[in-house]
């Protein structure tokens, strides 16, 4: 065997294992078929031998006839014994296959173990659902703070353009009527309601509409 020569891995033994067995096992059946002929011929000799009277032969061939048909069982005996050894090495095998997969994931759960902090990992997400708490809390008073700006800031002067419009629309529409309606203020779109327009001069204008 070669000084430095690698070590056959498990699989390889067990592949020359089962090379041993299937040429152990051809062999003894070849061993077995011999014997059957012997056993055959001797057969054959013994009624040759017992036909001529020859007690003696008879006997002796019988003596071998015993000894073949013990040794034919021998052949099986030891043909289940090499079967059972192939079957045992792949069992080892398959054993060895199980404990690598197990010291695999072993190895894993321990480097997992290491890296993983479970006080750390706890603080982090306590401290993420206060960040997100926080988060929500200043995204409701930004919302909160918009809505009130824009209600206050536009809908009301929003509200009295589009009044102004209408009226200066119904204005123009009947203008040949409105000689005496109260004269609407001209400017631009929503001043009306800045300079002099109020609630109680937008009812006189609509009344003086519905008298016409």
């Amino acid at each position: 065997m070669p000084l430095f020569s690698k070590a056959p891995t498990a699989k390889e033994q067990v592949r020359a294992t089962e090379k041993v067995v299937r040429t152990t096992q051809r062999t003894l059946e070849r061993e077995r078929n011999d014997l059957d002929r012997q056993e055959k011929k001797l057969q054959n000799d013994i009624k040759t031998a017992a036909k001529q009277g020859n007690k003696q032969t008879c006997t002796i061939l019988a003596k071998q006839l015993l000894q073949l048909r013990k040794q034919k069982t021998k052949t099986y005996q030891v043909g289940s014994r090499v079967q059972s050894i192939g079957t045992q090495a792949k069992v080892m095998h398959s054993n060895m296959k199980m404990a690598d997969a197990m010291a695999t994931t072993t190895k894993t759960m321990v480097d997992m173990n290491k890296v993983m902090d479970p006080m750390k990992t706890a603080q982090t997400m306590k401290q993420f659902e206060m960040e997100s708490a926080k988060m929500e809390m200043t995204e409701e008073m930004m919302n909160d703070t918009l809505d009130d700006v824009l209600c206050d800031s536009g809908d009301e002067e929003e509200e009295d353009a589009i009044v102004n419009q209408v009226l200066d629309e119904i204005g123009i529409e009947i203008s040949g009527k409105m000689s005496h309606a109260p004269a609407a203020h001209s400017g631009r779109l929503g001043e009306t309601s800045k300079a002099s327009t109020s609630d109680a001069d937008i009812e006189r204008q609509l009344a003086a509409l519905k008298d016409l």
